[in-house]
């Protein structure tokens, strides 16, 4: 697998470049709900180069949960998605949902995560 891809031909985008458009896109849909929710894009470990997991946090809580799998993006699929209308609103769909769901579990007062 290549960890270069091109948007357009004059213009490379490589894992960590399109890791940091990933981390803004979340970021700027999650404050978009709540200005204290901090976006987290995991590149560590058998990710790195591959895929990203993305997990939201408020006040100690987390979503999705430490016990659950992150959301998971192949490095492809961001790279070739950010470029389409389409799937860039489907992913601020489900971030923005997935910090709604933090959002109401931190009001409700349970615990998400440690």
């Amino acid at each position: 697998m290549s960890s270069l891809h091109q948007v357009n031909p004059n213009i490379a985008a490589d894992y960590v470049e399109v890791g940091r458009w990933l981390q803004s896109f979340a970021t700027s849909h999650a404050k978009r709900e709540n200005d204290h929710v901090e976006v987290e894009v995991d590149t560590a470990g058998p990710r790195a180069g591959r895929s990203y997991g993305l997990r939201l946090h408020l006040a100690g809580r987390v979503a999705p949960p430490a016990s659950a799998a992150p959301i998971e993006l192949t490095f492809t699929e961001v790279a070739d998605g950010r470029t389409r209308f389409a799937w860039c609103a489907a992913l601020a769909d489900r971030v923005r949902a997935t910090t709604r769901a933090l959002l109401a579990d931190a009001s409700a007062g349970r615990r998400v995560s440690s």
